[in-house]
């Protein structure tokens, strides 16, 4: 049975990260996560070796339940893509602009329907033709304590706030830079997308249901998108766990309908 204790959010922080993400050197282990005395990884970058293995279910739920990323891996024969994904009620300003560095940028929340629902955001078109049918909605900022909405304080905020029970549909302007997407009901049992995944794993970890989402690409000239071996360099170096989606659907099918209700009471 899992264990989600209550740990302060962790933040993995790049070598040119500002003075306060920085982590002092020395005591550097020759695993793959060095965590300082102050619980922020020190960054390093293994090769992947022949055997590519996926991390712990256990212990990447708990590292979810304690506000840090995981890289999330989908089918090769899908989009086999990574995203990395994080509770949206744990989203920092930090956190968002090292999100957007180290992504696409093009960063989306996954929202139950019936969240959408009461926020009176609806579909971004009548006909979806995504070959994955990919499920956008209208385009969102947050009114309150932002400005452009594009910076990675006011994305924070407006993520944080779509997560809030409390905020109402004045809260938040039409179109904005914060993509919300619609899961289906269902979970990953249902669809095996991210989408999906990041609900599933906020539902598993009893957190709200609203994850962060957005695609790692690799540091290259074009951009390139990162596969399943660039997306085990990209975890390691970062100290994140990394997961896939038919990983997460089989936690849920194996645990059946008591899975959130035995994490509630570990």
């Amino acid at each position: 049975m899992l264990a989600l204790a209550s740990h302060p959010a962790s933040f993995p922080s790049p070598k040119d990260a500002p003075a306060f993400a920085k982590v002092p050197t020395g005591n550097v282990s020759t695993g793959p996560l060095n965590t300082s005395s102050n619980g922020v990884s020190n960054p390093l970058a293994p090769a992947v070796g022949d055997t590519f293995q996926f991390d712990d279910m256990e212990e990447s739920l708990a590292a979810f339940a304690r506000g840090e990323f995981l890289m999330v891996m989908d089918d090769e024969g899908r989009e086999n893509e990574g995203d990395l994904i994080i509770a949206a009620d744990k989203i920092t300003t930090e956190k968002m602009a090292w999100f957007i560095k180290h992504t696409s940028g093009y960063i989306c929340i996954s929202l139950p329907q019936s969240r959408l629902d009461e926020l009176q955001i609806p579909m971004m078109v009548p006909n979806n033709t995504d070959p994955h049918k990919t499920a956008y909605t209208h385009t969102v900022d947050y009114k309150h304590g932002t400005t452009t909405g594009i910076s990675a304080h006011d994305r924070a905020l407006t993520g944080r706030m779509l997560a809030n029970k409390n905020s109402k549909p004045e809260d938040f302007s039409r179109p904005g830079h914060m993509v919300p997407l619609r899961a289906r009901p269902g979970g990953t049992l249902q669809r095996k997308g991210h989408t999906e995944a990041a609900i599933d794993l906020c539902r598993i970890t009893s957190q709200p249901l609203a994850g962060l989402l957005c695609e790692v690409v690799n540091d290259d000239e074009q951009g390139t998108m990162a596969r399943r071996d660039d997306c085990r360099r990209f975890a390691d170096k970062w100290g994140i766990k990394m997961i896939s989606v038919d990983m997460i659907s089989n936690w849920r099918s194996s645990h059946g309908e008591s899975w959130t209700a035995e994490l509630q009471q570990a």
